[in-house]
């Protein structure tokens, strides 16, 4: 199979460390939001309160759960954030590829999410006058031929 000649070699580049965390962020966000983490996590808190008699519910006993959560809580944040702006460089990447191959796409299109507030507020109120636009012709065509 040839290359076309629109297509374009995807860059060769050395790993960096933030490859590497990409990476890990990937797998653990995987593995953290598995029906296998969910458990093990119950089992976590279940033998929490199985301990609370043993230590008389004392306030250290319930600050152990609550650091560990605030601790646990805390590295979730960065980590589902890395895995979001992953995803999200990836469909935008996807996206871009969708509208140059589309023959009648504009490509101003590609990277619009690069755009101010305000151009988009812009961009998105001519949107919404093709689609008043297309459902006014959508109800004039819909019409009993008496109403007409």
């Amino acid at each position: 199979m040839t290359r076309q000649a629109s297509e374009v070699p995807p860059p060769t580049v050395s790993p960096t460390v933030h490859d590497h965390f990409g990476r890990f962020a990937a797998a653990a966000s995987a593995w953290l939001g598995s029906t296998w983490a969910f458990v093990a996590a119950g089992l976590v808190i279940a033998a929490w309160a199985a301990t609370g008699p043993i230590f008389h519910f004392s306030n250290h006993w319930a600050q152990v759960i609550s650091t560990a959560t605030a601790l646990a809580t805390f590295l979730m944040v960065f980590l589902i954030q890395s895995t979001q702006n992953r995803d999200s460089r990836a469909i935008n990447l996807k996206l871009n590829e969708l509208i140059r191959a589309a023959d009648n796409a504009r490509n101003q299109m590609i990277d619009i999410e690069r755009l101010t507030d305000l151009e988009l507020d812009a961009m998105q109120a001519t949107y919404e006058q093709v689609k008043t636009a297309w459902t006014e012709r959508q109800a004039r065509g819909s019409r009993s031929p008496q109403e007409k």
